[in-house]
């Protein structure tokens, strides 16, 4: 990779893009055999790679998006929206087993439920080009399910000199305690869980006892802990904020917010409060609006 290290700021997100159809002002969830009606419905693009990238973008931090999107009209139809975010798109590969690819999001009273559907493998064509690519500094990854499937991105992003990070983003079958996770993430540098998906992986319940646990096997460990804000160690140094009492519309991409705003600090600082805050005011701006962008993007 060429250029200097001032030169080599952008971050790259790599995992799936969805369509979010969001419900909100639910006044009952569904069940069998009923039928519901909300206030609200937003459509958006969503998933923890793009909703990262659009906040970096907000802040001012290059952002490539690393992603496959179909050929479908649901797909085709984020095309506006993904051309005005501000990310690079260079790297969307576009074909027609990627998609559709949507997610139903259920919010009541700041709980969610959502129900998705994948399609197609994970891993871009783009992906050794993007992390060539001149300018990149860091390699974010939004979801376990796409480390699994593509395991020696770690290894290929290391061997151009960038360092990594992982938010788990909940799924059953991937992040419990009896799964190859921690094989898989060996070479990690930060780990971004929420403290559910904490406790799953380390079987603690109490959020110092996850965090020292993770602490063993990453150099950085943050813990999101909603309305409880955050935690971080690293080394020696142990530190924690507290949330912003803001009021809440809807918390989908909120930990995605919360990544772009920590990312931003943290690699142009490497100061850690400094970027518990940062990483907390951008979850705090992405609650008070309905899906994950920036409110001027929604």
């Amino acid at each position: 990779m060429t250029g200097t290290p001032m030169e080599r700021s952008k971050v790259l997100c790599l995992g799936r893009t969805y369509c979010d159809i969001i419900f909100t002002g639910l006044h009952e969830m569904p069940v069998l055999g009923r039928e519901r009606f909300a206030d609200n419905v937003t459509i958006a693009a969503g998933g923890g790679a793009y909703i990262t990238a659009a906040h970096l973008a907000s802040l001012g931090r290059p952002a490539a998006l690393v992603t496959r999107l179909g050929s479908d009209p649901l797909s085709q139809s984020l095309n506006p929206e993904l051309e005005a975010s501000g990310i690079d798109l260079s790297f969307v590969e576009r074909s027609h087993d990627a998609g559709p690819q949507p997610t139903v999001a259920l919010v009541k009273n700041g709980e969610r439920a959502f129900v998705s559907r994948r399609a197609g493998g994970s891993r871009p064509a783009t992906l050794e080009q993007a992390l060539s690519a001149d300018g990149v500094t860091h390699l974010h990854i939004a979801e376990f399910a796409t480390l699994k499937d593509t395991p020696e991105v770690i290894a290929l992003a290391r061997s151009f000199g960038l360092t990594i990070s992982l938010d788990p983003s909940w799924d059953d079958e991937l992040i419990r305690r009896d799964s190859d996770f921690f094989e898989i993430c060996a070479g990690i540098d930060l780990l971004l869980p929420n403290a559910e998906e904490g406790e799953a992986l380390t079987g603690e319940s109490a959020d110092d006892a996850i965090l020292e646990s993770l602490r063993e096997r990453f150099p950085l460990v943050v813990l999101k802990r909603g309305e409880g804000g955050a935690m971080a160690s690293c080394g020696s140094t142990c530190v924690s904020a507290e949330a912003l009492r803001v009021k809440v519309v809807d918390t989908t991409g909120a930990g995605d917010a919360f990544n772009a705003g920590f990312l931003h600090s943290w690699l142009s600082t490497s100061d850690l409060e400094r970027s518990l805050v940062a990483g907390i005011e951008a979850g705090g701006l992405s609650v008070q609006s309905a899906g994950g962008v920036p409110p001027r993007m929604s």
